[in-house]
């Protein structure tokens, strides 16, 4: 960090602060809506209230599905972060942007969808976590995380250098979109806005307030949380992802450092969270950590007073219960942050005229199959929570069952912006769903290809077809296995039925759909030679 990094945006103080009657409302609306896109970091669809209430209630951001569009198929192409987030720019499977993994780089000759809004007169802006590169193309303004960010006192990457602000990160990203909004964007332009969170990424750390409030809350257990995948292939019984063998708190929580000898060490070591006690702890000023502290002693007290007398049953039930109180204590923050945002529209007049998008970068494990974490095709990591909200045009209180992906998001707001979309672009526009017109919409299967292997959590290399009935995927790389899950009779996805013989006819059509399906997006055998031999 340069001497930039110092610099705290003093206006910013005063601006976020401003009282709803100081608001004016927009008296100039636009012909072309706004695009706010507000993406979470493994948000799991499991943990919003607008798809289940079970585990957390998130009133705000289900105001964006009352007032707008569910959708309860919508997935993702490749379940990592920079992968992901390389898809919904480029509107491109990763193996034609080059963004595989986390770490092969992103094709950075690809055409992004904020270059064609920049390029057709929107203001564009991105405040949050993007993941990957230090300077996004097509954005008038920016302040991003570099690589996973941090949640206290985070550094950030702005178009004037680098600094450090002190406070919450949800809380940070959002008074600064907030102040984009309100204080520097030009009124007689539309803009396209990107608001991306790093929460509820790991190491799970809420702010003070909702940690003292979520570590008193006792969460439902899922149904297969001591699943033992005695009816799945070997990925499945040698992922690295179990909450009981694979999750030290050194990495994922807040157990003091002293006490983690007792636990028993995780191996493998996963190196990058290595710190992840130390790492927001660490970055916290003297205020900061009196806040923490007596919560923190609470936790290293029941730990040392209990640990050793849990059988391995009860150590996985306390690691899932921390787990949630962490997870779903950051995913509140980001629901009262949304929330300030969308009064933000109302009271400026903005919201009549601002397509609203809510959705993660993936979905995420939460206990299900006794897992932690994502990558695999299976429906927790593979579907992503999506709402839209687009007044005067998306019916309020809809929901959509089509298989819908995060490869159609660029193309759908460049139609709605009423911009072309390059012909090279891979996804299918969702108007047509949004506005209702089902006769407009023909897809009736999607493409998923996994590749960060042998990696962290060594989930292994697959690829596959969803429809709506069915997923079948291959498993390629140092195994050769293939799996058939029912989504209609096996909805948790517990049995593969690939060699069932009452399925031999529906293998045999979903591996045809899946040939075609490889060819239309230019995917191949050779290709997946390519980068397991990049990857090495």
């Amino acid at each position: 960090m340069n001497a930039i990094r110092t610099i705290i945006f003093i206006s910013i103080g005063f601006s976020v602060l401003i009282s709803c009657s100081e608001r004016k409302k927009e008296v100039k609306t636009p012909t072309r809506p706004n695009i706010l896109f507000i993406m979470a970091d493994d948000h799991a669809y499991q943990a919003l209230s607008a798809y289940s209430d079970q585990l957390i209630k998130t009133p705000n951001i289900d105001r964006i599905a009352n007032e707008g569009m569910l959708f309860s198929n919508a997935c993702v192409t490749n379940s990592i972060c920079a992968p992901s987030r390389a898809t919904i720019l480029t509107g491109k499977h990763t193996h034609i942007n080059g963004k595989i993994d986390n770490k092969m780089p992103f094709d950075t000759l690809q055409v992004t969808f904020p270059q064609l809004f920049q390029e057709a007169g929107y203001q564009t802006a991105m405040f949050g976590k993007l993941h990957f590169g230090n300077n996004p193309k097509g954005v008038d303004e920016f302040m991003i995380l570099p690589g996973q960010g941090n949640y206290i006192n985070p550094d950030f990457i702005t178009n004037n250098g680098d600094t450090t602000i002190t406070g919450y990160v949800t809380d940070i990203i959002t008074d600064y979109t907030i102040n984009w909004l309100d204080k520097k964007r030009n009124p007689e332009q539309p803009f396209m806005m990107m608001y991306l969170h790093k929460a509820p990424h790991r190491p799970w750390w809420p702010s003070p307030e909702k940690f003292k409030e979520f570590t008193k809350k006792t969460f439902p257990e899922p149904q297969s949380l001591f699943d033992d995948y005695k009816n799945r292939g070997t990925a499945a019984k040698t992922a690295e992802m179990n909450l009981l063998t694979h999750m030290m708190y050194e990495h994922d929580s807040k157990i003091r450092p002293e006490t983690i000898a007792s636990m028993g060490k995780v191996t493998p070591e996963i190196v990058e969270y290595k710190n992840g006690f130390y790492g927001p702890y660490g970055r916290a000023n003297k205020e900061q950590r009196a806040k923490y502290d007596p919560i923190l002693d609470s936790i290293n007290d029941y730990f040392k007073a209990n640990w050793k007398n849990m059988d391995d049953k009860e150590k996985m039930k306390w690691k899932y219960q921390r787990y949630m109180q962490d997870y779903l204590a950051t995913i509140s923050s980001v629901d009262d942050n949304v929330g300030r945002v969308l009064d933000y529209l109302d009271e400026s007049g903005l919201a009549e005229n601002t397509i609203v998008v809510y959705t993660s970068d993936q979905g995420f494990y939460l206990g299900e199959h006794g897992w932690f974490d994502k990558r695999f095709i299976y429906d927790e990591s593979f579907k992503t929570p999506l709402l839209i909200r687009w007044p005067n045009e998306v019916k309020a209180g809809t929901t959509n069952d089509e298989m819908v992906q995060n490869l159609d998001f660029a193309q759908t707001f460049l139609e709605a912006a009423q911009i072309k979309a390059p012909d090279d672009m891979q996804g299918e526009s969702l108007i047509p769903l949004l506005k209702e017109k089902k006769n407009a919409w023909n897809r009736d299967a999607v493409y998923y290809h996994y590749y960060e292997y042998p990696s962290v959590h060594m989930v292994k290399r697959h690829y596959g077809i969803v429809t709506k009935a069915y997923k079948l995927a291959h498993f390629y790389y140092d195994v050769d296995e293939w799996e058939l899950y029912d989504r209609k009779r096996d909805p948790q996805e517990m049995n593969n039925v690939y060699n069932d013989s009452s399925y031999s006819d529906i293998v045999k059509e979903l591996k045809t759909k899946l040939t075609e399906l490889r060819v239309k997006y230019k995917d191949s055998k050779e290709l997946d030679q390519k980068y397991i031999e990049i990857t090495k």
